[in-house]
Formats: C-alpha cells, sequence, structure tokens
C-alpha cells in the first residue's frame, strides 16, 4: 500500500446562501480586520459588497484589493502586499475563482512572511503561518480552497510556481451552491473540465493512495453525472454537485498530484495565454491514452472508454479539440515540450515523461 499522511486542516460549510454566513465565520477565527481579495467581476456580480455586509453585520471590517488579472503574478502579488501591509488586518478573505483564491494565498504568503513569491516556490518554505484564510469559491473547477498550494505566475519568466504550505490552507472554504450557478457558462465549461482533469491525473498519479483514491472516485461520480446537466442550466441544485466535486478534486491534488496533462498544458498558457481548461481539454484525452499501457486498469474504473468520454465532455462543453485551433504553430512544439519537461507534475505521471513524450503527445493533439 502507499503510504500517506491526511491533515484536516480546512472546515467546509457547503449551503445555498452560505456567503450570508461569512461574517459570523470570520468573527469565529477570529477576526476582526479582514483583506478581502476578489477579481473586478465579483465587485460587478455584487457578491463583493454581500460578503462586506455580512462581515459589517459581525463587526469585523473589510480591506477590498482587486488588483490581478485571470492568471495571478508575483507582480500582483507585491502589489497586495503594499495594499495591506499597513492596515494590521488579522484574516485573509478569497472570493471568486481559482484566480482570487490563489491571489489571496500569494499575498498572505509576502505579507506573513517577506521576501519575493520565487522564496516560497515548492513546499514548506514558510517561516512564519500565514493568516487564517476563508476561501470562497464562485467557480467549480480549480479546487483551490482544499488545497496549500498558490499557482503564480512569475512575472519575468511567465513560468508558474506551485507555492505551498501546510498554513497556506484554508481554515474554511464557504461552499455556496448559489455562487456556482451564477457563473456564465463559458467559465463553467473551462473550469469544470480542470476539475474533470483533476479527478483522472490523481486518480492514476505515483503518489495515489487509498485517502486520495476516495476523493477522486466521488468527485469524478459528481462530475461524470452532472457535466452536462450543469451546462444545460441545470440550477442551483447541480451547481452544488459540481461545486462539491471541484473540492473533492482539489482534495484529491492534495493528498496525491498530477500529471502529464497539466505538465503539458503549463506551456501552452506561458506562451500563447490560453486558458487552462481549454488547454486540458485538448490535452487529456490523449493523455489517457498514451497512459493507458502503464495504469493496471485503472482508468477503467472512472469509465470504460474513459478517453472517448472526456471527448464527449470537452465537446458537450464546446472546448477546443486541437492545438492548432487554438494558435499553436507547429514549429513551437520541441520549444513547448522542453518547457512540458521541466514541470514538477509530470514528475508523478505513471507513464515516464520527459520532453520526447511532451512532444509525442503536442502531436498527437495538434
Amino acid at each position: 500500500m502507499t503510504p500517506f499522511t491526511s491533515y484536516a486542516r480546512t472546515a467546509v460549510v457547503c449551503e445555498a446562501g452560505a456567503l450570508g454566513r461569512l461574517g459570523e465565520l470570520a468573527r469565529a477565527l477570529p477576526s476582526a480586520h479582514a483583506l478581502l481579495v476578489a477579481d473586478e467581476g465579483m465587485v460587478r456580480a455584487g457578491f463583493v459588497e454581500r460578503a462586506v455586509k455580512s462581515l459589517a453585520h459581525a463587526g469585523v471590517r473589510a480591506a477590498c484589493w482587486h488588483g490581478f488579472g485571470e492568471n495571478p503574478c508575483s507582480e500582483a502579488a507585491e502589489a497586495g502586499r503594499a495594499f495591506a501591509a499597513p492596515l494590521g488586518v488579522d484574516a485573509v478573505i478569497g472570493l471568486g475563482g481559482g484566480s482570487s483564491i490563489d491571489a489571496a494565498k500569494a499575498v498572505n504568503f509576502l505579507l506573513t512572511n517577506g521576501g519575493a513569491m520565487r522564496d516560497y516556490w515548492g513546499y514548506g518554505k514558510a517561516h512564519r503561518p500565514l493568516l487564517p484564510m476563508i476561501a470562497i469559491p464562485t467557480t467549480t473547477g480549480t479546487g483551490s480552497e482544499a488545497q496549500s498550494y498558490a499557482v503564480i505566475s512569475d512575472s519575468l519568466t511567465r513560468r508558474k510556481m506551485a507555492c505551498g504550505d501546510p498554513s497556506a490552507a484554508a481554515r474554511i472554504a464557504l461552499l455556496d451552491p448559489e455562487l456556482a450557478a451564477s457563473q456564465p457558462r463559458t467559465v463553467l465549461a473551462a473550469s469544470a473540465y480542470d476539475a474533470v482533469a483533476h479527478a483522472v491525473e490523481t486518480l492514476v498519479s505515483t503518489r495515489a493512495n487509498a485517502m486520495s483514491a476516495c476523493f477522486t472516485r466521488e468527485a469524478w461520480r459528481l462530475l461524470d453525472g452532472h457535466f452536462e446537466r450543469a451546462l444545460n442550466g441545470g440550477g442551483v441544485e447541480v451547481a452544488g454537485r459540481m461545486q462539491v466535486a471541484s473540492y473533492l478534486a482539489g482534495a484529491a491534488i492534495e493528498h496525491s498530484m498530477l500529471g502529464a496533462a497539466h505538465a503539458c498544458a503549463n506551456p501552452l498558457t506561458q506562451r500563447y495565454g490560453s486558458t487552462h481548461g481549454h488547454a486540458l481539454a485538448m490535452l487529456l484525452p490523449h493523455v489517457v491514452r498514451w497512459n493507458t499501457p502503464s495504469v493496471n486498469g485503472l482508468y477503467a474504473e472512472l469509465h470504460p472508454e474513459l478517453a472517448l468520454r472526456l471527448e464527449e465532455l470537452r465537446d458537450a462543453a464546446g472546448l477546443p479539440a486541437r492545438l492548432s485551433a487554438a494558435g499553436a504553430a507547429i514549429d513551437d512544439l520541441p520549444e513547448l515540450s522542453e518547457r512540458a519537461a521541466e514541470q514538477w507534475t509530470g514528475t508523478f505521471n505513471p507513464r515516464k515523461f520527459d520532453a520526447a513524450a511532451a512532444l509525442e503527445l503536442y502531436l498527437c493533439a495538434y
């Protein structure tokens, strides 16, 4: 049996309308002055205003920061630290998609430990505990609310850095299906496919174990049964099931790890600005076929024809199927392959993954 260690670092509050409990939960941390990190879309949707009102009702002041983009970078994290440092905040709240939650974690690293984001690339490099954090996901994909990592792009190299620490895990993950049900269909499609990729890759990772498999299998069951229903406007109930699936797939990453699909996807975002879920949609079915001889039939536990099912989900979501249609040039593939081989996630793939393997996968997807 594969050895593992499991920690229950995050309390999960899952109920429709749970955003209204934010103030109560923050006060219990305890917090009197919280940094609320949310993207501009959350402001326009009215979610920031609702969060601030709930906090105020509980006697918690809120300082709101929105200065980051879709793929938060180290420069933005430093700007967030500069904003928050004079305020004396005692907690951090991330409200939005994975970018908001990762940005909140990044600011938390710098605010509590100083230095630069590159100093925390890897795991366990924080010398002091981070401030307690509440993560409120509004999308159903990254599962960042279940993880002790933040994925931040280096502003100079654009390379994604996974920066983790046990104290970076959220104290509370607040899952409100009403927020998830508000996602635009295009956002839902990309984020949900990300969750699908998490379930598929954590199942066969070389770090997979009995605990991660529990999260993986239930995440897949929910995703497989509700993906198309969510795309077709399934309402709050279906959105809630997708939200739980995303959380569980994120917890599976925390207990296991990812693989070649994520290793190949990251350079596409770095080079072309590809949406992460779109990159995974182009690659994941090919990775499954390529890995199949090395996984001892594990993929069949999810679906007897898993690669075909993944293509069905991709097509139902209207996601791109080919790298060529996404703007990738065939002459770029060797360089992309070298970058993919440098990705940490590739080292946990069940089949040996290197630049030659990455090139083979890119050509299959081209």
